[in-house]
């Protein structure tokens, strides 16, 4: 589900592989967040996944064979803390985006410092499915994507590798046989800052996404929450999942 590599330089990568295209569910979610604790020690991560996709965001098929609204309650909790663990590391954070990272999944990816970018596609499509997004995602995606947020969630699309990185989802942009080796360089960059200094400075540079989470979630998450899990943004999901399904003319 995900594994743990470290590396001669004490660099971790941390590389998702669960099923074909790495979908978010509670499991991994929980699995992000306890090995991110686990390797805490450690001067940087780089984040990447197996196979042709980063993460191809939450499994709404899932989602919308969930039992009661409980369980989707479940979900958004585990995303929003596995967002935020990652968000807020203290140390380096590289993500080296092997392949497609949409929705849910560019989101983790745009949590991370630092972006590399090999293949696939890279966007928000969260108002496609018709689902809104929480604070504290919108709030990574407006950090990191800066003025390019608003035109990247209202069209939803999905962009490719070069695409991304004129819209500052990524910063460079290398071939997939050297992704992992220039993530692992990029952390190893990264971690020659003394430790303390990064640490102060990521949180100078998080400040005001963190006061955005922290004064708007109570305002907009409720209302965020009934786009997924009310009888109408659970028939929104499961007709996206179903258009999903059909067969490519």
């Amino acid at each position: 589900m995900l594994q743990i590599d470290r590396r001669d330089s004490g660099v971790v990568v941390l590389r998702l592989a669960h099923g074909k295209v790495n979908a978010l569910d509670v499991e991994l979610l929980e699995a992000i967040i306890v090995a991110f604790g686990e390797v805490g020690d450690a001067p940087a991560v780089v984040l990447t996944g197996e196979g042709s996709s980063f993460s191809a965001g939450v499994d709404l098929r899932r989602i919308a064979g969930a039992s009661d609204a409980a369980e989707i309650t479940e979900f958004l909790d585990a995303l929003s803390r596995a967002l935020l663990t990652v968000f807020a590391h203290p140390k380096p954070v590289v993500a080296a985006v092997n392949g497609h990272a949409i929705a849910g999944g560019c989101v983790l990816a745009l949590a991370a410092d630092a972006r590399l970018m090999s293949g696939g596609s890279m966007g928000l499509s969260e108002l496609k499915v018709g689902v809104a997004f929480h604070t504290l995602a919108l709030e990574i995606v407006r950090h990191a994507a800066g003025p390019s947020t608003q035109s990247l969630l209202l069209s939803g699309r999905l962009l490719q590798p070069t695409e991304a990185m004129e819209a500052g989802l990524v910063d460079r942009v290398v071939e997939s046989e050297d992704l992992l080796d220039a993530g692992i360089a990029e952390a190893n960059r990264l971690a020659r800052i003394p430790a303390m200094t990064y640490e102060i400075t990521k949180r100078q540079l998080h400040a005001p996404a963190m006061a955005a989470i922290a004064r708007e979630y109570e305002i907009y998450d409720a209302a965020a929450s009934q786009t997924w899990t009310s009888d109408t943004g659970r028939a929104a999901i499961s007709a996206f999942v179903a258009q999903l399904s059909q067969p490519r003319s």
